[in-house]
């Protein structure tokens, strides 16, 4: 996997966040994925993309500040660094995440396996 398409898959998985896209979310994310928040809780798929349907999370801008490429036993990882506007459970702020995605092969593309928010 190359570091222009992990970038790309971080993209695409942004703009579907803001757009509150739940099919587009569902095609990038792995059918077991998880969200660790910031806070350490980690939300499965479905929970998370149900939040985003009721509102409980509303993404209104994301923008990628920087982004680094790394490997963790040969899994190819992204750690951006964000701006992140964002309601979440109804407390709106701009947030500095700092977002590490874990990418593994479905099919004949990549998914996002889990991403763990930290801030920064």
């Amino acid at each position: 996997m190359s570091d222009a398409h992990r970038e790309e898959l971080h993209s695409e998985l942004c703009q579907a966040m803001v757009d509150g896209d739940l099919a587009e979310l569902g095609s990038l994310l792995a059918g077991d994925f998880t969200l660790t928040h910031m806070t350490g809780y980690v939300q499965a798929k479905a929970e998370w993309l149900e939040a985003i349907d009721t509102g409980e999370m509303q993404y209104h801008r994301m923008e990628t500040v920087d982004a680094t490429h790394s490997t963790a036993s040969s899994v190819p990882v992204l750690t951006a660094r964000t701006l992140t506007d964002a309601t979440i459970w109804g407390a709106r702020a701009t947030w500095r995440l700092s977002l590490r995605s874990w990418f593994e092969p479905r099919g004949d593309g990549w998914v996002i396996a889990r991403t763990v928010a930290s801030t920064w």
